[in-house]
Parts: structure tokens; C-alpha cells; sequence
């Protein structure tokens, strides 16, 4: 049975979506850098702080949905100035991930994100 997961603790969607949806897989939603527990406040500054904040996100609603990042398959993620932010958010992103343990990925150029964010992203990962 497929669930449809609003997660106390995660950040609030800025659109009408749902947290995850779960069976034997987790299908986490595009998660951008709002703080979880102040939705009223400035994103961080830079792109290796918004790196940080998305990620952070995404562990709260991995751990809600009863997983986490070391069993996260598959990742895109979505930056507004690629070539400028591309290294340095792939420096952030890989120190969250065990070597040799990194999920495949796709990563996209984009003209621009929800509250004017510099990178978003999604996962799809296995349930524990």
C-alpha cells in the first residue's frame, strides 16, 4: 500500500505536494534550503549553505519515512547557475555520502526554483 507522507518536522512544502510517498521505496519531494522550523525565514547565503540546508531537509524526511541517506539509490538535483555552483555543491553533497557509496544522479541546469533558491533537490531511496 502506497502512503502519502506529511512529516511533523519537516519544512513546509511551498506547493501542494506531499513530504514522500512510500511502499518498499521512498520517493522524497524536491526539498529547497527554507528552514523547517521557521518557514518565514531568509534562505542561507551561497550556495554551500543552501547545499547543506536541502540536505538537512532531506534527512528529516527520509528519517520520517523510515530511512536515511545510506540508502538513497538515485538523487537529481536542480541548480540555477550550474557552471558557477556546480563544484561547490558537489564538495557539500559528497561529504554526506559514504565512499564508494554515492547514488546514481542526474543533475540539471535551471532557469529558476521555488522562493528563488539556488539548488533543489529529490531522491528516491529504499525503505529500512
Amino acid at each position: 500500500m502506497i502512503e502519502f507522507l506529511m512529516l511533523p518536522g519537516a519544512p513546509k512544502p511551498v506547493a501542494p505536494y506531499s513530504h514522500a510517498t512510500a511502499d518498499g521505496w521512498v520517493f522524497v519531494t524536491g526539498q529547497v534550503p527554507t528552514d523547517p522550523d521557521d518557514d518565514s525565514a531568509p534562505l542561507p547565503d551561497g550556495i554551500e549553505a543552501q547545499t547543506r540546508r536541502v540536505i538537512e531537509n532531506l534527512k528529516r524526511v527520509l528519517a520520517g519515512s523510515g530511512s536515511g541517506l545510506d540508502l538513497v539509490v538515485f538523487a537529481r538535483v536542480y541548480l540555477t547557475h550550474f557552471e558557477r555552483d556546480y563544484a561547490a555543491m558537489n564538495a557539500v553533497y559528497q561529504s554526506y555520502f559514504a565512499p564508494g557509496r554515492l547514488p546514481a544522479r542526474t543533475c540539471i541546469g535551471v532557469t529558476a526554483l521555488a522562493r528563488g533558491a539556488l539548488v533543489e533537490i529529490d531522491l528516491l531511496a529504499h525503505r529500512a
